[in-house]
């Protein structure tokens, strides 16, 4: 069983910060990639930004230029730095990890439990 635990999201005025991180957790053989996923009321969720194992990196057009990506290997563990946030922005983000399961050997797709994301004018 795997799980991913996320944190770092709240309640920012425009043109501030956030950073989101995202811990896995338990019976993983190998991560092939994690990401961040968002969904605001009434919409579709959507893929924010999500990087490799190896490191390969995309962005939504929206996140390009804000948002910064990152993942810490060791630690199972990707982030998202959210900077020049604006209300539109707003959503609950969802954590994503492709997972290989070191009993299973199986590829599954994990999802955290979802962290809110106001912006404020």
């Amino acid at each position: 069983q795997v799980r991913l635990v996320e944190s770092g999201g709240g309640l920012v005025q425009a043109g501030g910060s956030l950073r989101l991180s995202c811990a896995a957790s338990g019976d993983i053989l190998r991560i092939d990639r994690m990401g961040w996923y968002r969904q605001a009321p009434g919409k579709q969720r959507e893929l924010v930004a999500s990087i490799t194992g190896g490191g390969r990196i995309n962005y939504a057009d929206s996140a390009k230029g804000r948002f910064a990506i990152s993942r810490d290997n060791a630690k199972n563990t990707v982030y998202l730095q959210m900077n020049s946030l604006k209300p539109e922005d707003t959503a609950d983000y969802y954590c994503h990890g492709r997972i290989v399961g070191r009993s299973s050997q199986m590829t599954i797709d994990y999802w955290g439990q979802g962290t809110p994301v106001t912006v404020s004018s």
